[in-house]
């Protein structure tokens, strides 16, 4: 049986500037259909993971393959036109229009430029598409790179802090993008500080400290892991003088339960077998926290 490499695939890379290690002994996968989240604060190596995977720097150890190839070999440079990638801080040319700016990259990966109306509407900026992109807001803008990004219908898509500029209303067009894309099977890196607003998305997350990975799992795994506790609220049909054991009373008929992880399966049967419950509410800690918690691990 023949075994396919994953799109994304790094084993124990390292890479240093100078005496710092940026990235330090990282290994990680990503399958197709899979969309993961990077997080970490700014110098813990998202960037620079994105930028090895890329092929614009070359690690000091370990390998990096992409689509089947070592990044930055020549192989990678002709899969490139299969990589969307959409950078922080999106430089454009101001001269340029919409519809201009996105024939250019076609070009640059050798595509056809067929598409590229209906792919400047599915953003959101056809309208806008024969206007100069120097008259074009920071959303539009960011817009207008995610056009870019999606150029080819990519197979690997790193994507870094890219709802930068975003209103709300852009966000959950660019989400459902996203789903769309690792629904039809693309691989997806998703570098982010937006984490609360991901969770929806997240098949994995990887937490960065320091250029290493502390943490990789799915939001499951890394519940367990974090152990922070989880909130169990009921709503009862009666109002109790008194609340039950190791429970507190948050006002008429509303009680509520703090457990660790672990605990929370024995603290719901005991929940359901409670008289006059008419609801269950079951609060987990957000990313943001889990996260949080990660960090103070490793400053402890």
């Amino acid at each position: 049986m023949t075994v396919t490499a994953p799109p994304i695939e790094l084993r124990s890379v390292t890479k240093r500037y100078a005496a710092m290690r940026a990235v330090d002994n990282v290994s990680l996968f990503i399958e197709p259909g899979e969309c993961v989240i990077l997080a970490g604060h700014n110098g813990a190596g998202k960037s620079t993971l994105i930028k090895l995977i890329l092929g614009l720097i070359r690690p000091e150890a370990g390998s990096v393959r992409v689509l089947g190839e070592i990044a930055g070999t020549p192989a990678a440079a002709r899969a490139r036109r299969h990589i969307g990638y959409l950078p922080e801080t999106v430089a454009l040319h101001p001269s340029l229009t919409g519809t201009e700016t996105l024939a250019f990259y076609a070009h640059l990966k050798g595509l056809s430029t067929a598409g590229n109306a209906a792919l400047l509407s599915r953003v959101g900026i056809a309208e806008a598409a024969r206007r100069r992109v120097g008259g074009y807001s920071k959303g539009m803008r960011q817009r207008l790179a995610l056009a870019q990004a999606l150029l080819g219908s990519p197979r690997v898509l790193l994507l870094d802090e890219p709802t930068t500029g975003l209103d709300p209303a852009s966000r959950l067009l660019f989400y459902d993008i996203v789903r769309e894309l690792r629904d039809a099977g693309a691989a997806i890196l998703l570098s982010t500080h937006a984490l609360a607003e991901l969770e929806g998305l997240a098949d994995r997350v990887i937490v960065m400290c320091k250029g290493q990975k502390i943490a990789d799992g799915t939001l499951g795994d890394l519940r367990r892991e974090a152990d922070l506790p989880v909130r169990i609220r009921l709503t009862l049909d009666t109002d109790p003088m008194q609340a039950p054991e190791g429970w507190r009373r948050l006002g008429a008929g509303r009680i509520e339960l703090t457990c660790s992880e672990a605990d929370k399966l024995r603290r719901l049967r005991d929940a359901q077998a409670m008289p006059d419950i008419r609801d269950i509410e079951l609060e987990h800690p957000g990313l943001d926290e889990m996260y949080a918690q990660f960090l103070r691990r490793e400053d402890a």
